[in-house]
């Protein structure tokens, strides 16, 4: 009998280790699920960024991550996020690497709000740069693009430089207000949409037409056709002509450009000569070039520039060039407006 006893409290016991046990395990769960809980999704904006073992002055190196990398946010101490990378790896990372998904997904609606953006200009980066989410110095930015990287400029936009700062005008002058600068809406190697600070970016105007600036600013250029020039030694190559778009020198002006030349080739003298220039126009990008049918003309380059008049509205102008001549074409019912400067077939 007593040996029965013993039996049954042997049993009795382990029955109660078993269930401490268990309890103890579930307690081990629900804290560890408790510790790898995702907060939130967060995206790299540092070209690359150290994941640390622990938050203090003296750490070891557990791993990197690099621009535009998605981890998933554990825990917030301070300044500093512990991240868990695709691959697995869990390390601290300081917090003002990281943006969050509102901003990722904002660039991805800019870039494919505007990939088919006709392209105005190609232009190499000064600087490192970041691809903001909306023009001005201190918005949300997620990707960097190095020194010397290629972009298509597709639009320009105005940002106050140092928001609510305002300069006190001159004796004479107009009245006071923010300083503003110009912005670039960009389109990267990878396709990327963003936008830049202009004077990072360096329109890369080809030298041959780039010589005759005459102190303007490039704002956008596109090849009209090209024409084939056999040379003074009878070595034939084909020679684009081009449409330039300007404006003077400095950021903050009411238009995107007011000024247009057309470069054509001149043959026989081997050398650009200006077919077309006209200025005081109040334009706004992108301009559109194309090509069009005019019957016994044939078909000929076509370009569309869309400027404001004074009530703000903007309409479309089309000019065809059957070179060396550049006239503007008129819609049914449009009367010609005469420009403020026009010049045909000047040498250089």
């Amino acid at each position: 009998m007593e040996i029965v006893n013993s039996i049954r409290l042997s049993r009795c016991r382990l029955h109660v280790v078993f269930a401490l046990a268990f309890v103890f395990l579930l307690g081990v769960t629900a804290c560890n699920r408790g510790r790898h809980r995702v907060l939130e999704v967060n995206y790299v904006s540092a070209v690359q960024a150290t994941l640390r073992d622990q938050v203090s002055t003296i750490y070891n190196r557990v791993g990197t991550v690099k621009n535009g990398e998605r981890v998933e946010v554990l825990e917030r101490e301070k300044r500093f996020s512990r991240v868990r990378t695709a691959s697995g790896i869990e390390g601290w990372v300081e917090q003002r690497y990281l943006v969050d998904q509102a901003t990722y997904d904002g660039l991805q609606k800019l870039t494919k709000d505007n990939l088919s953006d006709p392209v105005q200009a190609p232009g190499v980066l000064r600087n490192d740069t970041n691809l903001h989410l909306t023009p001005g110095r201190e918005t949300e930015h997620l990707y960097q693009l190095l020194t010397g990287a290629k972009v298509s400029v597709l639009k320009r936009a105005l940002a106050e430089k140092q928001p609510g700062t305002v300069v006190q005008a001159k004796a004479g002058s107009k009245a006071a207000g923010p300083v503003l600068e110009d912005w670039w809406l960009v389109r990267d190697a990878e396709s990327r949409v963003g936008w830049v600070l202009a004077r990072m970016v360096d329109i890369d105007v080809p030298l041959d037409i780039a010589q005759y600036a005459e102190g303007q600013r490039f704002v956008a250029f596109f090849v009209l056709d090209q024409v084939q020039d056999a040379g003074k030694e009878g070595t034939g190559k084909n020679v684009p002509q081009y449409l330039c778009v300007m404006t003077e020198p400095r950021d903050g002006l009411p238009y995107d450009y007011d000024q247009i030349r057309v470069f054509t080739w001149n043959v026989r003298k081997h050398r650009y000569e200006t077919a077309y220039r006209e200025h005081g126009l109040n334009g706004v990008l992108p301009v559109t070039v194309t090509s069009e049918n005019f019957d016994k003309e044939g078909t000929l380059p076509v370009f569309i520039l869309h400027v404001k008049d004074d009530s703000g509205n903007v309409s479309e102008r089309k000019y065809k060039m059957n070179t060396p001549i550049v006239r503007r074409v008129l819609a049914p019912g449009e009367q010609k407006e005469a420009p403020r400067t026009a010049a045909k077939h000047r040498r250089h």
